[in-house]
């Protein structure tokens, strides 16, 4: 498992790329791809580019969490 460099969610950019939620969930860049594809994490497309609002990131950890009410 990859160690998240980031100590709080307020460290996070407004907008997360591939790479920095692979970083903050602690699996590789190519598991992160694969969800944005699937459709398993809020994704907002810009052209050819994935990118997830930190908002929206924040509500589905919560989610998907045992904080909340899925």
């Amino acid at each position: 498992m990859k160690k998240s460099t980031y100590k709080s969610y307020d460290e996070l950019p407004l907008f997360l790329n591939a790479e920095i939620v692979a970083n903050v969930l602690g699996v590789s860049s190519t598991v992160c791809y694969e969800m944005m594809h699937a459709g398993k994490l809020p994704v907002l497309r810009i052209g050819s580019r994935l990118i997830v609002p930190k908002e929206k990131f924040l509500e589905w950890i919560e989610k998907n969490t045992s904080g909340g009410t899925a």
